[in-house]
Formats: structure tokens, C-alpha cells, sequence
């Protein structure tokens, strides 16, 4: 049973969905998601994370195949490696965020194409 609104600070109506029915936005007429949710991402790519991700999956394959004995993996030559890429894995993101941020410029110029508002009437600037 759910306390009355007063008490617990919900303003909103306790209704919930009819058996059956979705949560998701649907087209009126198809039923189906709408096809720009169906292809949304749950996060953008970063290739910055994937170049760390690799560059340390590699070093840890590295002393892993060490520790087996398997291979003779001079330390020395891990360090450089692990440094090395995220060294990399930072250059890739400082230039994928540089291109996003000039892609996210030019499209917001190209919508502000019109005429600005105070061009006209009482409001221009003398």
C-alpha cells in the first residue's frame, strides 16, 4: 500500500502502465522505437581508452607470460612500453577531443545562419 502524497513528498500521481504496455517512445502509427533511439550509443567512442586499454592489456600478457615462464621479459623493457602508451593513448585523445570540439563549432555556425534578431525594429543599435 502507498502513503498518501502528503506524506511522502511525491506530487505525482501513482498510476502505472497497463499490462503490456512499453516503456519506450514509439511512433504513433508503427509501434516500433523510433529509429534514431534504436541506433543511439550508450556512450560516444574514445579511441584515447582504447589505445590504454590495449597498450596495458599488452604489458599485462607480458609479465603474465613472465610469471609462467613462458618468456624472459626484461623489466626494463616494460616500463618504456607501459609509459610509451599512455603517452600515445594521450595524444589520441587530446586529438579526437580537438576534433569533436570543431565538428560541434561548425555545426552550431551552420544553424545560426539567419538574421539576428535585434537587425530589425526598435531594437537595432545605432
Amino acid at each position: 500500500m502507498r502513503p498518501p502524497e502528503h506524506e511522502t513528498g511525491d506530487h505525482r500521481p501513482a498510476t502505472t502502465p497497463a499490462a503490456g504496455a512499453s516503456q519506450t517512445p514509439t511512433t504513433p502509427s508503427a509501434g516500433t522505437p523510433h529509429p534514431k533511439e534504436s541506433r543511439m550509443l550508450r556512450h560516444e567512442f574514445q579511441p584515447g581508452k582504447l589505445v590504454a586499454g590495449a597498450v596495458l592489456l599488452t604489458a599485462g600478457v607480458a609479465y603474465a607470460g613472465d610469471a609462467t615462464g613462458e618468456w624472459q621479459v626484461p623489466w626494463f623493457l616494460l616500463i618504456p612500453l607501459v609509459c610509451g602508451g599512455l603517452f600515445l593513448a594521450a595524444v589520441v585523445a587530446a586529438v579526437t577531443y580537438g576534433i569533436r570540439r570543431r565538428r560541434s563549432r561548425s555545426r552550431a555556425s551552420r544553424e545560426n545562419v539567419g538574421a539576428p534578431a535585434s537587425s530589425s525594429g526598435s531594437q537595432a543599435i545605432r
